[in-house]
């Protein structure tokens, strides 16, 4: 039954023109914001190598997460349901339950279905076990590998929250049992020293009023306590190479086989303690530094599938979480090196913020033969992801399943400049764009995140933006065009069910 099963997916896959499935590498980067990039317009930042891909790619302008922040944009792309239709999809801290249900169609269990083999590498941020209250020192279950990957890297959560520690497979790496490991979201625990006992150890300063100063590992205050785990605990620095390092022996592994990876890099996420090759190189403090290391480490994935001679059979898609932030609880020069630099291009707003600079986000899409290189201004998001490989590897989804994905698969590839008609986007409030209006809803949250001196586009009035001649919101038309105010406000509400 099985050989059956195969034969008939080839005999489809023949059908629809291709001579083998695709290997799909999914590079996935975290705060990178909209003007960080060469290819998307930065002029005080050079990424060589993104260049490149961007050169060979469908280079989306008009691309969106879900979400301004980290973790609800990562459940999207998950499992294609918008993360505002679960409860507790908000930003996880580090001991938290997993959140991506095992029983139903996730991304990697469709290339599982397709016959896939799965992998991840990086940050992780969707929870682990079945409850808060967990055994490090055990197996840890359910996680990555329950909802769809066949081999699993990762840190738990985000850099600046502990467990500072890689986990594999559900097991915590080079653990020592002697030294158990402990976590602690509500109070210190162990004789661990925190950055606010103890600043004077501290390598590397945390902003005030952020929550950074907790227990100290590798000289840097992180969120949370934990005691234990010392052989376990990584070093800033190693810690991008280590995932590089496994990324691409995961591809070497698997070349002869079609295989999905999801890499997820840590940077420009704070804390952002680049290698030492790399510090100082951009000139514009850590962070600038942090985008030099992640465009180095795209250019030797690409390299590497180059040298396993699968380049030409191979999509790599390109994207970050949300958008960028600069002072997000250490001081790291990202303010005072900026030097001229616009992280957020022409757009308004950042990390956290309703307004384009939160959820519009750098995506690049290659697949050499395939894929013609373009720039396509189509509305796209990456809850679509789910979607449009079920149409690639035709393996259809059940109707309960991947609920808000869309397929976009001819937008995605460049053969329509046709997207979505509409798009819904949350952070403080939200947010819904349909064809070139962007609607952003009333409510009474706070107008700027002091802490890390962004808009959050929160205004107890509604607002209306022309994205088409204004991507900067800066012209509110709300009060000149009620009639369109009232549609989209009425459609926003159809969507989210009220």
């Amino acid at each position: 039954m099985r050989k059956y099963l195969i034969v008939c997916f080839f005999s489809l896959w023949a059908l629809a023109g291709f001579a083998q499935r695709p290997n799909v590498i999914f590079i996935y980067v975290d705060d990178l914001g909209y003007g960080d990039l060469s290819c998307y317009g930065a002029t005080k930042l050079h990424t060589p190598n993104l260049d490149r891909l961007a050169a060979q790619s469908v280079r989306f302008t008009n691309a969106h997460s879900t979400s301004a922040t980290c973790t609800p944009s990562r459940y999207a792309l998950m499992t294609g349901q918008y993360p505002w239709r679960r409860t507790g999809t908000a930003i996880l801290p580090g001991d938290a339950a997993l959140i991506v249900p095992t029983n139903t169609t996730t991304l990697p269990k469709l290339f599982q279905k397709a016959g896939y083999t799965t992998g991840i590498v990086g940050k992780w941020h969707l929870g682990l076990g079945d409850a808060v209250a967990k055994n490090w020192n055990e197996e840890i279950k359910p996680g990555p590998n329950e909802v769809g990957f066949d081999y699993s890297f990762i840190f738990p959560a985000t850099a600046d929250r502990v467990p500072s520690v890689f986990v594999e497979n559900g097991k915590v790496v080079a653990l020592d049992k002697a030294d158990p490991i402990a976590v602690d979201y509500k109070k210190p625990i162990g004789n661990d020293p925190t950055g606010k006992e103890h600043p004077e150890l501290l390598k590397m300063k945390s902003s005030p009023g952020q929550g950074h100063d907790n227990t100290i590992v590798n000289g840097i205050g992180r969120i949370g306590y934990m005691s234990g785990g010392h052989t376990a605990r990584w070093t800033d620095e190693e810690m991008p190479l280590t995932f590089l390092t496994k990324a691409k022996s995961f591809i070497d592994n698997n070349k002869s086989k079609p295989f999905f990876l999801y890499y997820a890099l840590t940077e420009p996420h704070v804390p952002r303690m680049p290698s030492t090759m790399f510090k100082g190189k951009s000139g514009l403090g850590f962070r600038g530094d942090a985008i030099l290391q992640l465009d180095w480490a795209v250019g030797e994935i690409m390299q590497q599938v180059t040298a396993a001679g699968i380049a030409k059979n191979t999509i790599i898609i390109f994207s970050s979480d949300n958008g960028p932030v600069l002072d997000d609880g250490y001081v790291d020069g990202a303010v005072t090196q900026l030097n001229g630099h616009t992280p957020w291009g022409p757009l308004r707003g950042g990390k956290y913020s309703a307004f384009e600079a939160g959820t519009r986000i750098p995506l690049l899409v290659s697949w050499p033969g395939n894929v013609k290189p373009s720039v396509s201004d189509a509305l796209v998001c990456q809850i679509d992801f789910i979607a449009s490989f079920s149409k690639l590897l035709q393996q259809p989804l059940a109707a309960s399943e991947a609920t808000d994905s869309q397929n976009m698969l001819n937008a995605l590839t460049g053969k329509t400049k046709q997207g979505r008609s509409w798009l819904v986007l949350d952070s403080d409030t939200y947010a819904i764009i349909e064809g070139n209006w962007k609607y952003i809803a009333p409510s009474n949250g706070a107008a700027l995140n002091k802490l890390t001196n962004t808009e959050l586009g929160n205004n107890p009035k509604a607002q209306l933006y022309d994205l088409s001649n204004d991507i900067g919101e800066k012209n509110n038309l709300a009060e000149k065009q009620p009639e369109t105010v009232k549609a989209l406000g009425e459609l926003l509400k159809k969507i989210q069910g009220y």
